[in-house]
This record gives C-alpha cells, sequence and structure tokens, in this order.
C-alpha cells in the first residue's frame, strides 16, 4: 500500500511538472505511466452518484466511489509538483530552452509510440479520427486568443480553466501552451505563485466545470470506442509536436491584454539555419542526446506501467479464486 502511494505521488510530480511547461501536457505523463484511463473514470465519479454513494455507506462507500485511494497520493503530487518542481522546470525552460525542448519533444514523440500499440489493432477507418485529433491539435492554439473577446474578465478566467484543465487530460495537447496562447499564461502562474485566492478560486471553478464535463466525454469515448479514441489521442500527440521542435522561429504573435506576446505562428528550423539566423550556438548533440533521453524514458517508464498492470491483474485473478 504504501509502495502504490509512493508511486502515485511521484506520478502526479510528474505530472505536475509536465503541465507547468508550455507545450507538454500532464495527460502524455498518466499515458505513459499506465494511469491514464483509471485518472479519467476517477474523475467522472465526481458527481450526484457521490452523494448516493455517501447516503447508502457513509464515508467509506464514498471513498471507495470517488477512488480516494488512487486520487489523493495522485494529487499530492500534483500540488507539491506545481509548487516546487514545476518552478525549476520553468526556470530551465528560460536558461536551456533549446534542451528542455529536446528532452520533451524525445518524451512527447515516443509517447506517441505508446498510444499507438495501445490499441487492439489497426483499421484503416482510424485514419479519420487521427487526422481529426492532427487537425484539432493544429488549431486550437490559434483559436485561443478568441476567449479574450468574452470582456469579462471573471469570466475569461473562469473559461481559460475549463479549457486548460480540459487539454491537460489530453496527451500532447499542452493546457498550459494554451493558456499562453490566450494571454493567460503569466496571470495564472503568477497567481499561484503569489496565492492570489481571488484568481486562483475563479480559475478553480473553471478547472470543475471542465473535469466534470470532459471527464465523462473521454470516458465514454474510451468505453463505447476505445481504439479509435487512442487514435484521435495520437493525432492530438503528432499535432503537438511542432510546439515542441527547439530550432524554430517566431514569424507572427500578437500582443495580449497586459502586453505580453501571445505566439501565433512560428517557421521551423534545421540546427545550422537556427544558429546562422539566432547567431547562438545551436547546441545540436545536448538536444540530441535529451531526444533520445526523453524517448528512453517514455520506454522504461511504460515498461514498468505494463509489468505492473500484469502484477495486479494476476493479484486480483488470485483473489477472485479465493473468494
Amino acid at each position: 500500500m504504501k509502495r502504490r502511494f509512493v508511486e502515485l505521488f511521484l506520478k502526479g510530480a510528474g505530472m505536475g511538472a509536465a503541465d507547468a511547461v508550455p507545450g507538454v501536457s500532464g495527460g502524455t505523463i498518466a499515458f505513459i505511466t499506465g494511469i491514464y484511463e483509471e485518472l479519467i473514470n476517477t474523475i467522472k465519479q465526481f458527481g450526484p452518484g457521490a452523494f448516493i454513494a455517501w447516503r447508502r455507506g457513509g464515508w467509506l462507500v464514498l471513498a471507495q466511489h470517488l477512488n480516494l485511494a488512487f486520487l489523493v497520493p495522485l494529487l499530492l503530487g500534483v500540488a507539491v509538483s506545481l509548487f516546487s518542481v514545476a518552478h525549476i522546470a520553468l526556470w530551465l525552460m528560460e536558461a536551456q530552452p533549446l534542451l528542455i525542448e529536446g528532452f520533451f519533444f524525445g518524451l512527447v514523440a515516443a509517447s506517441g509510440f505508446v498510444v499507438a500499440k495501445a490499441g487492439r489493432g489497426w483499421k484503416f477507418w482510424y485514419l479519420l479520427p487521427m487526422v481529426g485529433g492532427l487537425l484539432l491539435a493544429k488549431s486550437l492554439p490559434g483559436m485561443m486568443p478568441l476567449v479574450l473577446l468574452i470582456g469579462n474578465e471573471a469570466l475569461v478566467v473562469m473559461v481559460a480553466g475549463c479549457i486548460a484543465i480540459s487539454a491537460m487530460l489530453l496527451p500532447g495537447v499542452s493546457g498550459s501552451f494554451l493558456l499562453l496562447t490566450m494571454g493567460l499564461y503569466g496571470t495564472i502562474l503568477g497567481a499561484i505563485r503569489s496565492f492570489d485566492i481571488g484568481i486562483i478560486i475563479l480559475f478553480g471553478m473553471g478547472c470543475v466545470v471542465g473535469l466534470a464535463l470532459f471527464s465523462r466525454l473521454l470516458s465514454w469515448l474510451l468505453r463505447r470506442h476505445h481504439d479509435s479514441t487512442l487514435q484521435l489521442l495520437l493525432g492530438f500527440i503528432v499535432g503537438s509536436l511542432p510546439v515542441l521542435w527547439p530550432w524554430k522561429e517566431l514569424v507572427r504573435y500578437q500582443l495580449g491584454p497586459d502586453g505580453q506576446m501571445i505566439p501565433l505562428a512560428h517557421r521551423y528550423l534545421l540546427p545550422s539555419d537556427y544558429a546562422v539566423l539566432s547567431g547562438a550556438s545551436a547546441q545540436t548533440v545536448g538536444v540530441v542526446a535529451l531526444m533520445v533521453v526523453g524517448a528512453l524514458l517514455v520506454v522504461l517508464l511504460n515498461r514498468r506501467a505494463v509489468h505492473y498492470a500484469g502484477h495486479r491483474s494476476i493479484g486480483n485473478a488470485r483473489d477472485v479464486e479465493k473468494e
């Protein structure tokens, strides 16, 4: 039990660190560590059914209904990471952006292979959801500045929370990057750092609504259309990779309400072209090495997750036999 708690805490910490970095999704970490579907189905349990479970069996039944043995250590890891590890990741993004983007590019790219092999087979029509996920991942950032047209600041923050948390549940789609394209990334992160209760509450309310609605949609899709949903997620991952390509040039942007730069379009470069254009080192060897490290980390985490899932299945089968 203690080992399970520690493992879930560390997975939550990984999700929190990933969610803080623009371009990376905590959903990606959840998938490669083997807890994605349990996470979606657990979040879905928060609703009227929770009240019914409490009325029928009290707090113990409620805890089982909400799968708190899974959720509590995971959320603790996310919270601790957002207030500690995430700050280190953000500092590294500013100090060594090429190296960090190279690491996460390798991690996210390898996670695409994990999603691809998670299905039970391939069918030609799976190209449709895959292309749909790819196009949606490409178009979402360009649509995000429209959120600012709502006008009411409180409502903007709530809608941003709803969108960002929904994106965080999807492997490959970064809630942080969508906040960046809304021009609200600095505002939300600053509120978390300074404990601005007003903004945190508004953002949290939006997150609650997003979780309640989107987790139910994802749970239904995974239950009814499992393999085609995985292809949709694979499309999201492939579509998100250009955001993490280390060598790029910003070619189009707009200014947010507070004067911050909102990236809209990039030109993707080869390392040699980047070095000529920027006048700085492309750090090719270091970036490629960290791409490989990120990919290998995904392979190791996924193997461990599959191994652990196999042991849990065997253990559950033995429990059934005993009964």
